[in-house]
C-alpha cells in the first residue's frame, strides 16, 4: 500500500463535502499539474491519503481512500488530464497542521513542506505515522 496528500481548498471541496459522497466516494478532478497528475497514475485501489484543507486552514482534517483508479477527468475533453476517485475513510479528530509537520524533524523531507503547492503528492509510511502520531492516533 502507498501513502499520499490531497490538498483541497474547504469552501471550494471540503471535508464535509467529500464525507458527503460515501461508498462512491468523488472523482478527484481538476487537477492540471502533470506532477501531480502522475502521482495519480501510481494509485492502487485501497491507497490510503491524507485529506488536507489549503488555504486559511492549512490542515490534515481527515483520511482518505482511493476507491477508482486512474480514469479520464470527467470536467475536460482534453485527454492529457486523468484522475482518481476517493472515499472519506475517517476525520482526523486532532487535526495536524501545516506548522505542526514543519516543526517536527522528522518530517523534514515531507513534500508538503518541500512543495507546499503540490495538490496531489506522495506520503512515505514514515511521514504517514508521524503524522498520526502528532494526531494522537494509530492507524
Amino acid at each position: 500500500m502507498a501513502y499520499w496528500l490531497f490538498k483541497s481548498e474547504p469552501n471550494t471541496w471540503g471535508w464535509d463535502d467529500q464525507v458527503a459522497k460515501g461508498d462512491a466516494g468523488e472523482e478527484w478532478d481538476g487537477v492540471r499539474n502533470y506532477q501531480a497528475r502522475n502521482f495519480m497514475r501510481e494509485m492502487k485501489l485501497g491507497d490510503l491519503g491524507f485529506f488536507y484543507h489549503s488555504v486559511n486552514e492549512k490542515r490534515i482534517v481527515g483520511i482518505v481512500e482511493v476507491c477508482a483508479e486512474i480514469h479520464p477527468d470527467s470536467t475536460t475533453d482534453d485527454a492529457r488530464w486523468e484522475c482518481v476517485d476517493i472515499k472519506a475513510v475517517r476525520p482526523i479528530e486532532n487535526p495536524v497542521t501545516l506548522d505542526m509537520i514543519k516543526e517536527e524533524p522528522r518530517l523534514a523531507d515531507m513534500v508538503l513542506v518541500k512543495n507546499s503547492r503540490l495538490s496531489v503528492q506522495p506520503v512515505t509510511e514514515d511521514e504517514w505515522n508521524i503524522v498520526l502520531e502528532l494526531a494522537g492516533e494509530k492507524d
